[in-house]
């Protein structure tokens, strides 16, 4: 059947290797019988490998796992490899009359006494030949028949001697595997050939080379078949060949057509098997996929590794003992500690049970055997897996997509929320091997920041670790010492009983002399696994103590080199040490199959050539008796979604590299071609030369290697090639295709981000940096490092939409990023921006595309993002020598970060409630901080962990608290309210404390530690000083005029002895230590203060302005002319060390850099935060800022410093609330300053002003009539002016109306030939005429007031015919047509009827519709002439605090709505088709209103439309240009909310009816999980024999 195997292997598996890559499967064909020649010494392999072979199939594969095709050859029938004793002895008694017969079974079959029962083995004879295995053969046959006759034989026994190999190989194929579906993963063809005459013939050619049948096989060949008839109709298939050569002319060759048909025939049923199994119910749908595998790695390699008996049972008891009693308690981490090799792993996976049986059945118990997979590598990784099994095991939430590193503050905040769950089963994590980790959180000096240094009840970690720093930084360890004589012989007896095996009496004298001096418990294991194969005919080695884990492996090495050959030993364990993960064993046999050098060691003899013309690889048989020899030395792991293999023990490992890869130049060659191999450089039919014995000069052959896409499919990316790669160019030293094919290929970025998320990319970035010196790769890393935490993929993104939406974000962000840099770098960035183009173009759905670069580029203000508490940051602290800050958080953690190199340090747990307040001391080695637990906690930041708690500490609800260490009294104050309490800092004990009054309550309370006085104040303004020594009262004093007010914020002046506190209407009280007040009032509420680190200058917050003091001897003075305006209420201050810097935030999520030095000139305003900044640290190089919120789980990490290329825009024109733009933003006009008397006009190409105009009062509003090249400013005072652009020095000027109000919105008609004016409740319309030299504005034509009482006029729009449309501030909106008088009311825009703010207005070009945003992010589209609307829009992003529509546009079509929203987030909407677009699926027809959504990260402050998309300014001071492509016509799958966490949903007006209600609207939730078919085994392989 050679012909068979050749067309099958040339034209069927290709094909089926694509279909399965397209699954996410790999392809692996088990063929023992191909390519074998007798030269190889392989032609009598037992039939116990190819019976194990299909038993590994049946296990691992996903479908199909088996296909025979039977013909008229009823296949060799071996000798038995072990016929039981009984059994033996019977047939020996029926051949005594045959000496000779009696003679060849003494020789072929020695007793093995070891097993139990005994067994008599077939030998392996150097001189067997298959004659003389037939001559065994017939006598067993004759001597069975004999038996069976006399009664000591059944049949079933005699057929045994009777069955062929090839028998035995089908009947394990279908009805070995048991179980449901395991016929259904079996095909059987019989081969029939056709007769002359198209009837059946006797088939001829190779199957009479194997000889007639005799009767007997005959029959067993015809029940065979009648088997398999009856019991397994649906698997059968009938090949039907043509007549043999014989029969046709022995020139005649033979047709293809029967081998086409075959081929055709076996990837039908092969892939109709793939499929069935992959829609087969029990996946595990809505769940992560990779979690499952890895806890099915896990499980399978702890059972496999835990021994049947305890060899530690002492040992494994006291765990067990020391769980139990620390369940009830808070209690350190138990660490076992020990050299490689001393049964560390043993251990702990029989503890996994073991720990069961002591707490209960229900315990949730997690094993990691660490860097036995890539999740289980990384410390990253890890956690997240971890956090995610707790949760599912517990009933918990599932933690959502977190940024990087903010899986150790998740991993902890679990550990600490499992107690407050109620009851709960107990939480044992087990993790092994801590040195084996990777990553900044991996094991290094000292314990890992992640690893918690104390737990709290019913949570337990056991981890074990070789490095004794470690256990010691952890606490104490336990110590593994080597197994003793009596445990190794007692591990010896274990083992045996439970392999059914036994040993001679000299065999155990042997083992008790090597056990004498016991051993650590990898060489007893070793030398057990080689006893327990001993027969007992089996000669003793020479006598001596055990070998070392080092010796075995070298030993195990040469006997494989001597049964395998060196060369192909040598290569396959290097390939396997050279590889990044590991590798498959399809992987591992195709890169066997392209080594030049093992194949013509294979065919080194010259007399056999390859079995194929055109094609060649390795023999399937030679790797699968090299894995069987191996297989107690690999162990399998998961990587990138496969199962592959690795090394199990690290000295195995080592030998490896030192045999097979002794120098540079063998792992270079492995790695190039490890790297030719994952490129696919030749696959796809590409024929690699070959130097053969048999052929005269190089022969260029195809190699059939599985070909490496980039993308599998559309929805499923090559993570193999992803992975290996970049590691195997880089150290085969391709450094130029490196660059040009990975880091220069934005295809490559983006699959990799969207499939293994930014952290994996960056690693590989990263370790490329090490050995290359390229500034483009390192812009490349900052540039990814600055993408956002939602690109992580999870479980939502594996449809297409979802990766396609996640690919959309990765191409924009890059772009939009990168494009700035593009012409300074053109090499690497610019040919990365130019294919973000390209890819753009050729999308098919619609897209926003960015024009030029609008977000952070690397090398910006942003410099990283850290990962805070889940829950938010409460505290932040810098400590006195800016090494050190310490976030704390709602949840209790306490997170400590180097600020050098910004790594965490430490994670203090604790706390179980929000931290309040922290402080450093001890030159940075020590903090305090105290919780709404009330408690007070001392912590050692050197080791991390807690050396006190002191309970009873009242934290309150009050705002302001203060936490005091006087180092040289060795005293710890807590002042909260009016109350003082101290503490002994060595031992905790309580020193004194000073009650709040019970009459006046609390108020505030401070502790000057230079001046030993603590200070009370009360509510009725009771002044009291004490001694804070010993709590004795100074004096007492009444401070009069604070009213009824509590205290917000306040500072300590230590040195100057004085305390400043804020309070809730405005008051600023200044008291010093000796009684002396200072009071002040602020004309609103005082939120927020920050003290200069010389105590010279006081920055106070209060609503939406900030107040700089200079504070001197005399009080506090003003420093600054003005106030600094913000947007919103003000949060935080901070001051540089040097008084030249403020940083400020407020309620606009933006932070305000002001520069003291130039009279608070606003420098910059940085943003990116979604959310209102809480906390703000300056570091002392006055250039590091760390801000961070309360409702945000990151802190970012700010360069004030830096160097990047200017933005188009000043910072200045981030803090106003108008802009104008002009000539497609080519010029944006907007006010200097926010109440101030200057117009800035400035160039947004050239980044300069070109002019500023002067205004008598604050500029309030802008509009920009570009056909007549106009500015019109509306002034604070009324005043209305005009500006003609061309020609600004005359300037026309409107008075204000007799109310003098304000205007606060303005606009135009599309023709520009009238303006509208709008105040709080009154309205204008001005006719605008062009008159010499300054614009005429006449008298105005119309005015009208909306007399609704409690609201006012938000925004405004005029239409032609003097028809105003305006929006009110209570959420109703108008339209008033002038010439009539008359007011039309349009419905209330909101859900829920009314309430939110209209915040912005645009008309249509045509003017047939109108579109309005709200407060409520609600979008609404408006027909004009019959005043009503057509469609409702909502869109909320789920993850943002801030919703709200800021600005609409139409495009110049009037096809699309543009909208802005305070999410950050623009949208466009399909507004031109409206029902028409609708199809007949429901979802569809909302789903074609909304197009695209992009997040922008700022928010949009104005945006207009141009030719092509539109142009927008940011709050950042960025212009945003964006092309928008909706190519028709669209797919009608396309979703645009495929990468977004978002709610949408579109209402439309019915048709035909006066209602003006509107049909139920279509919503959509985002995230889901629409992978409704993953694969039903623990396995990611289509494995064939």
């Amino acid at each position: 059947m050679a012909a068979e195997r050749g067309a099958l292997m040339e034209a069927a598996y290709p094909e089926l290797q694509a279909f399965c890559q397209k699954h996410g499967l790999m392809f692996e064909v088990i063929d023992l019988r191909w390519g074998i020649h007798d030269g190889m010494g392989t032609s009598h392999a037992p039939t116990e490998l190819f019976l194990e072979e299909i038993r590994r199939c049946q296990k691992l594969s996903v479908g199909p796992s088996f296909i025979a095709l039977l013909g008229s050859h009823y296949g060799p029938c071996p000798a038995p490899q072990a016929i039981p004793e009984g059994e033996f002895e019977a047939l020996r008694s029926q051949l005594r009359g045959e000496p000779h017969a009696l003679q060849l079974l003494a020789r072929w079959y020695l007793k093995d006494e070891n097993s139990t029962p005994p067994v008599y083995t077939r030998q392996r004879l150097a001189q067997a030949s298959p004659a003389r295995e037939r001559s065994v053969v017939l006598a067993l046959r004759r001597a069975a028949q004999r038996a069976e006759q006399q009664g000591s034989l059944s049949q079933e026994q005699r057929l045994r001697y009777h069955k062929s190999e090839t028998q035995a190989e089908i009947e394990a194929g279908l009805f070995g595997a048991g179980g449901p579906g395991a016929l259904s993963a079996a095909t059987v063809f019989f081969r029939e050939a056709e007769g002359p005459d198209g009837g059946r013939s006797p088939l001829g050619g190779e199957e009479e080379a194997a000889g007639p049948l005799d009767a007997g096989e005959q029959r067993m060949l015809a029940d065979l078949k009648t088997k398999i008839a009856t019991l397994c109709p649906e698997q059968l298939r009938v090949h039907r060949v043509p007549p043999s050569p014989a029969l046709r002319g022995p020139r005649h060759k033979p047709q293809p057509r029967h081998l086409k048909e075959l081929g055709q025939q076996v990837v039908a049923a092969t892939s109709h098997h793939v499929l069935q199994r992959l829609r087969a119910p029990g996946g595990r749908l809505g769940q992560p996929r990779w979690l499952f595998q890895e806890l099915a790695h896990h499980g399978a390699l702890g059972r496999e590794r835990a021994p049947a008996s305890c060899w530690r049972q002492g040992l494994l008891a006291g765990i067990c003992r020391h769980v139990q009693q620390a369940d009830r308690r808070s209690h350190p981490p138990l660490v076992v500690c020990g050299p490689p090799g001393c049964g560390k792993t043993a251990l702990l996976c029989r503890l996994g049970e073991a720990v069961r049986a002591a707490l209960g059945r229900e315990t949730v118990v997690a094993l990691r055997l660490l860097g036995t997979s890539p999740l289980s590598s990384r410390w990253d990784s890890l956690l997240r897996g971890l956090c995610l099994q707790l949760s599912l095991a517990l009933g918990w939430p599932l933690p959502g997509a977190q940024g990087p590193g903010s899986g150790a503050l998740l991993f902890h905040r679990l550990l600490l929320s499992a107690p407050r769950q109620g009851a709960h089963p107990s939480l044992v994590l087990i993790l092994d091997s801590l040195e084996r980790l990777q990553g900044a959180g991996g094991a290094g000096r000292g314990a890992p920041s992640w690893l918690p240094k104390r737990l709290p009840p019913q949570v337990h970690l056991v981890i074990s670790t070789t490095e004794q720093s470690v256990a010691e930084a952890l606490g104490e360890p336990l110590g593994m010492p080597p197994l003793s004589p009596e445990q190794a012989q007692e591990a010896l007896a274990g083992q045996l009983a439970s392999a059914g095996r036994a040993l001679g009496p000299g065999q155990r004298a042997w083992c008790q002399q090597s056990f004498s001096r016991g051993g650590q418990a990898l060489p007893v294991a070793l030398a057990l696994r080689e006893a327990q194969q001993w027969a007992s005919y089996t000669p003793l080695p020479a006598p001596g103590l055990l070998p070392t884990a080092r010796e075995a492996a070298h030993r195990l090495c040469r006997g494989l080199e001597q049964a395998h050959g060196a060369v192909l030993v040598g290569h396959a364990l290097g390939y396997l040490a050279c590889a990044r993960h590991g590798l498959s064993e399809a992987e591992l046999k195709d890169i066997l199959s392209l080594d030049n050098e093992v194949l013509a060691e294979l065919y080194r003899g010259g007399r056999h050539p390859p079995p194929n013309q055109g094609l060649l690889r390795l023999p399937p048989l030679l790797w699968a008796q090299l894995h069987r020899d191996l297989a107690p030395w690999l162990e399998p792991r998961w990587a990138d979604g496969f199962l592959l293999m690795g090394f199990r023990h690290r000295e195995f490992a080592s030998v490896v590299q030192e045999r097979y890869l002794p120098g540079p130049e063998e792992r270079l060659q492995r790695h190039l071609l490890l790297a030719d191999f994952f490129r696919g450089t030749w696959s796809w039919g590409m024929k690699k030369p070959v130097g053969l014995p048999s052929a005269s000069k190089p022969v260029s052959l195809d190699r059939k290697v599985t070909p490496q896409p980039l993308w599998l499919s559309r929805t499923l990316a090559n993570q193999r090639k992803l992975s290996e790669l970049p590691f195997h160019l880089l150290q085969a030293g391709r450094t130029e295709e490196l660059q040009r094919d990975v880091w220069g290929n934005m295809d490559w970025t983006a699959c990799r981000v969207v499939a293994t998320g930014v952290g994996s990319l960056v690693s590989d970035l990263e370790m490329c940096l090490v050995g290359l010196s390229s500034p483009e790769l390192g812009l490349l890393r900052d540039a990814l490092l600055l993408l956002p935490p939602a690109l992580e993929p999870g479980p939502e993104d594996e449809d297409e939409d979802g990766l396609e939406g996640l690919r959309v974000v990765v191409y924009t962000e890059m772009l939009a990023r990168l494009s700035p840099l593009a012409p300074s770098h053109p090499g690497l960035i610019g040919a990365l921006c130019q294919q973000c183009q390209d890819w753009f173009a050729a999308l098919p759905h619609p897209v926003l595309v960015p024009l030029c670069g609008f977000l952070y580029p690397p090398g910006g203000p942003l410099r990283r993002t850290l990962a805070g508490a889940p829950t938010g940051t409460t505290v932040l602290e810098l400590s006195p020598d800016q090494r050190v800050l310490l976030a704390g958080s709602p949840c209790g953690l306490l997170v400590v970060w180097d600020v050098g190199g910004w790594a965490v340090r430490h994670i203090l747990t604790g706390h179980s409630a929000e931290v309040r307040c922290v402080r450093v001391f001890g030159k940075g080695t020590r903090a305090a901080s105290v919780a709404l637990d009330h408690t007070l906690r001392l912590w050692s930041l050197v080791s991390g962990r807690q050396e006190r708690a002191i309970p009873d500490v009242q934290a309150g609800e009050q705002n302001w608290c203060q936490l005091h260490v006087d180092e040289r009294q060795r005293t710890v104050y807590w002042a909260s309210g009016s109350e003082v309490k101290a503490w002994s800092l060595e031992t905790g004990v309580p020193a004194f404390q000073i009650p709040a009054e019970p009459a006046g309550g609390g108020l505030c309370a401070a502790v000057f530690v230079p001046r030993l006085v603590a200070m009370t104040l009360s509510e009725r303004g009771t002044l009291c000083l004490w001694d804070s020594l010993g709590g004795q009262l100074h004096s007492k004093q009444a401070l009069p005029g604070l009213g009824e007010e509590s205290v917000a914020c306040g500072v300590l002046l230590q040195e100057r002895g004085r305390m400043v506190a804020g309070f809730s209407q405005g008051s600023l009280l200044t008291i010093s230590s000796d009684g002396n007040s200072q009071l002040e009032k602020l004309p609103a509420g005082i939120c927020c203060m920050a003290l200069s680190e010389d105590e010279s200058l006081l920055a106070t917050g209060f609503g939406q302005h900030v107040r700089v003091f200079l504070a001197d001897l005399a009080g506090l003075h003003p420093f600054l002319a003005t106030d600094l305006m913000h947007d919103g209420q003000v949060h935080a201050a901070a001051i540089s060390a040097d008084n030249t810097t403020l940083c400020t935030s407020s309620d606009g999520d933006c932070i305000w850099v002001w520069s003291l030095t130039q009279q608070g000139l606003l420098t910059d305003v940085l943003g990116d935060t979604g959310v209102p900044v809480t906390h703000l640290a300056l570091c002392s190089d006055n250039s590091t800022l760390v801000s961070a919120s309360r409702h945000a789980p990151v802190l970012r990490v700010w360069d004030l410093g830096h160097d990047c290329q200017p933005r188009p825009l000043p910072s200045s024109a981030a803090c106003v609330g108008c802009v104008a733009l002009s000539r497609d933003a080519r010029y944006v006009c907007f006010p200097q300053a926010r109440d101030c008397c200057n117009v800035v006009i400035w160039d947004s190409v050239e980044g300069e002003a070109c002019d500023v105009l002067d205004t008598s009062a604050p500029v309030r509003c802008l509009e920009v009539a570009e056909q007549r090249n106009l500015l019109f400013v509306g002034l604070a005072s009324g005043t209305l002016l005009v500006f003609p652009l061309d020609s600004r020095q005359d300037v026309g000027c409107v008075p204000p109306a007799e109310h003098r109000k304000p205007p606060c919105s303005l606009a135009l008609t599309r023709d520009e030939a009238q303006l509208a004016v709008a105040c709080d409740d009154w309205v204008q319309v001005l006719e605008v005429g062009l008159g010499e030299p300054a614009p005429l504005l006449g008298q105005p034509a119309y005015t009208f007031y909306t007399q609704i009482p409690g609201a006012a006029i938000s925004c405004l729009a005029l239409l032609a015919g003097y028809r105003v449309l305006y929006g009110m501030t209570s959420g109703e909106l108008f339209l008033y047509s002038c010439p009539q008088a008359q007011v039309f009311p349009l419905e209330a825009h909101s859900s829920g009827g009314g309430g939110s703010s209209i915040t912005c207005l645009a008309t249509s070009h045509g003017e047939k519709w109108a579109a309005s945003g709200s407060a409520d992010a609600w979008r609404c589209l408006w027909d004009v002439e019959l005043c009503c609307w057509e469609h409702q829009m909502l869109f909320r992003k789920q993850d943002s605090s801030s919703q709200g529509v800021l600005c609409a546009c139409f495009s110049k079509d009037d096809r699309y709505l543009f909208t802005g929203s305070l999410d950050q987030c623009v949208t466009v909407w399909d507004v031109s088709q409206g029902e028409q677009s609708q199809i007949d699926d429901d979802v569809q027809a909302w789903l074609g209103a909304l197009l695209a959504v992009q997040f922008v990260h700022m928010s949009i402050t104005r945006i207009v439309p141009t030719a092509d998309g539109f142009v927008a300014t940011t709050r950042l001071g960025y212009l945003v240009r964006e092309r928008f492509r909706c190519p028709q016509p669209m797919g009608l799958h396309y979703d645009p909310l495929g990468h977004v966490k978002a709610t949408c949903q579109v209402r439309s007006r019915k048709k035909g009816g006066e209602e003006p209600g509107g049909q139920p609207g279509h919503q959509k939730q985002h995230p889901r999980d629409r992978r409704a078919h993953p694969a039903n085994k623990l396995s990611q392989v289509c494995r064939i024999v």
